[in-house]
């Protein structure tokens, strides 16, 4: 085994040394254009926060992969379960953060669903092909995103019209575990302003969720369905004014297992996502005004109607999650000679419905139910200045007012100097908040109405070598410290009641380090993050109280090391080809009222290529080629050699 991983190893860095031959005759790499980091439009050079772009060229050479895994290889960043059967829970984390502490945006807007404990957005809910572009936002974006965006923000940023009058994009693809996928998009751009609408099913016979770590129990396999349709229409009421209306709706249903290790043959959740909103923006010559307006209705079903009883402790379950959030924001930027000034305000409403029956034999079983809703209210701003040398700095604060805990406010300053357009040096210094969600303030059982925010302070610094003959690379030191932090501990050690409580100070530390190559044929990437972190509490890592404050490594499923390189080659006008490489370290496995376990290091090594034809190409995807077994979450399966293969045309 490897041996295989050195040989693949080999070729991709032999393709890095030709690829550094060749650079003599690239063109300069292009300069993205980013919206996420100052909620305008403004190059990557022209921002000293730390962003990563993953483009729509990068998505469409990725064909066979879902968001998770896509994401998964981006420096920093770590998604648990991304190899897991299809339908798994996964939890975001940008260096090391726990979760609920990544914000999802789409298209710029907060999206969350607060009938899940950490306030997290299931990103199985988004369909590859239905994504324009995916802007990664490091460090504590609270100031312009507020709550949540304590370690960073993903802007997921759906599909646009392009510059045709009429576009029409349709493929299928089929892989192991009997997967299936197919999918259309069409757009136009008119006279009047344009539209884009996308729909995507995606379904997998799959396998089972749970490892079977006696090899015999003939677990089932674990399926998954899943459909998606995505819009937006964008009306041009003038050369300065647009009003846009998005809609999207997301379904997906999956199989699941009882718990790690344990089979169920008839447990099952469904997944319901409906969004819509609408936008105003106005241009001048000075800067712009928006007003945006987001619905989000998620809602989650259980099932388990034990006709097979993988517990016998239940003999029927049942529980629905329902999560409202309504988002309204306006905001305006003004910009005169070296100065741009942003001021804006958001307003936020959630409010959550739950309800759980679980019959347990011989036992009367009331069924439990959870309403709940608070909102939040919060001005900010951000000032940059530009001077003529080269240094550019940023400072902005928000003020939120929270219908049950209060006020609190954020900062952030972001200075930076870029050297004769050849590099950048920057230092950031952010604070970022989490608010305690609907279920920790109001469960019955757990909750805790005295919860303070969670409160953060980040610290950044690096330096970055701008795009220069086709090549890039950056540098990124961080610190993130983290008080008031939520943890769920026993108050009783005799009766082993439990509770969310604000009771300990989290500290994250690491570096990030990445290059890029790109020329007309070569492309090549490579990134490494390392990741440290500890937690100060009254209550050890196992959740049981402590005589006093002890310290204790917390970054549970998170390696210390990962590594990713990526190596393609357009050897021919149609014909592409890449090799990638994906390496963990040793990570830490959480158990409750016990020591932690240890995950063993795993590394996985994917290839991808793809011929164009007329309208359209064919791809194949084979991924883990080595067949390298390891977990991410222990007693799950993760995905073994797998591959997936398509065809897609336009017109």
């Amino acid at each position: 085994m490897k041996k295989k991983i050195f040989i693949a190893a080999a070729v991709i860095f032999s393709s890095a040394t030709q690829a550094q031959t060749a650079g003599k005759d690239s063109s300069k790499t292009l300069d993205e254009v980013v919206f996420t980091s100052n909620k305008f439009p403004q190059k990557q050079s022209e921002t000293g926060k730390v962003i990563t772009v993953i483009t729509k060229d990068q998505l469409e050479k990725n064909s066979g992969k879902t968001l998770a895994e896509i994401l998964n290889t981006a420096v920093g960043t770590t998604i648990i379960g991304a190899n897991n059967n299809l339908g798994t829970n996964q939890t975001v984390s940008i260096r090391g953060a726990s979760a609920g502490n990544v914000l999802i945006l789409v298209d710029g807007i907060p999206v969350n669903d607060p009938s899940v404990i950490t306030n997290y957005f299931d990103i199985n809910l988004f369909a590859v092909n239905q994504i324009e572009r995916v802007e990664i936002l490091k460090g504590g974006q609270s100031t312009l995103y507020g709550s949540d965006a304590v370690a960073g923000v993903i802007n997921i940023i759906t599909n646009k019209a392009g510059n045709k009058t009429f576009d029409l994009h349709g493929g299928v693809a089929a892989g192991s575990y009997n997967t299936f996928k197919e999918f259309i998009n069409f757009s136009g751009k008119k006279n009047w302003g344009n539209y884009a609408v996308s729909y995507t099913n995606l379904n997998s016979v799959g396998f089972s969720a749970a490892y079977d770590s006696a090899g015999n129990k003939n677990f089932d396999k674990d399926g998954f369905n899943q459909h998606s349709l995505n819009g937006n229409i964008d009306f041009r009421l003038s050369k300065k004014s647009r009003l846009k209306f998005l809609g999207n709706y997301n379904y997906y249903k999956a199989s699941l297992d009882g718990a790690a290790y344990k089979d169920e043959k008839d447990y099952t959740v469904k997944n319901n996502n409906v969004q819509s909103g609408f936008g105003f923006s106005h241009n001048r010559n000075d800067g712009s005004f928006h007003f945006n307006y987001l619905f989000n209705y998620t809602e989650r079903k259980y099932l388990d109607d034990s006709a097979y009883k993988g517990n016998p402790y239940v003999d029927y379950s049942s529980s629905k999650y329902i999560g409202r959030t309504h988002f309204a924001e306006l905001y305006d930027n003004w910009k005169w000679s070296n100065w741009e000034l942003l001021l804006g305000a958001d307003y936020r409403l959630n409010n959550t419905y739950q309800y759980s029956l679980y019959v347990f034999p011989g036992y009367p079983t009331p069924a439990s139910v959870l309403t709940a809703k608070m909102s939040q209210v919060s001005p900010y701003a951000s000032l940059i200045y530009k001077a003529k040398n080269g240094f550019t700095v940023e400072t902005g604060a928000r003020v939120n007012s929270h219908s049950e805990y209060g006020s609190n406010a954020t900062y952030s300053v972001n200075p930076f100097y870029v050297v004769k357009q050849r590099a950048k040096i920057f230092a950031n210094l952010y604070s970022a908040f989490k608010t305690p969600t609907l279920y920790q303030l109001f469960d019955a059982s757990y909750g805790n109405a005295k919860l303070k925010p969670e409160q953060g302070t980040i610290e950044e610094f690096g330096v970055e070598l701008l795009p220069t003959n086709g090549f890039s690379a950056r540098l990124v030191g961080f610190y993130r410290n983290t008080k008031n932090k939520i943890e769920f501990i026993i108050i009783n050690p005799i009766t082993y009641q439990s509770q969310y409580n604000n009771i300990s100070r989290q500290e994250n530390y690491g570096a990030e380090l990445e290059a890029a190559y790109h020329t007309a044929k070569w492309n090549i990437t490579a990134n490494y993050t390392y990741t440290d972190g500890k937690t100060k509490s009254a209550y050890s890592g196992t959740g049981f109280p402590m005589a006093k404050d002890t310290t204790y490594y917390n970054l549970y499923r998170i390696p210390k090391h990962t590594t990713n390189v990526t190596a393609g080659c357009q050897a021919t006008p149609k014909f592409y080809a890449s090799a990638s490489v994906h390496s963990a370290s040793k990570r830490l496995e959480f158990i409750y009222g016990s020591k932690p376990t240890e995950l063993k290091s795993y590394t996985t090594v994917d290839i991808y290529a793809e011929y164009k034809f007329g309208p359209g190409k064919i791809f194949a995807d084979f991924r883990n080629i080595t067949n390298e077994k390891y977990f991410d979450i222990p007693g799950y399966n993760s995905k073994l050699f797998n591959w997936m293969a398509g065809i897609s045309i336009g017109l």
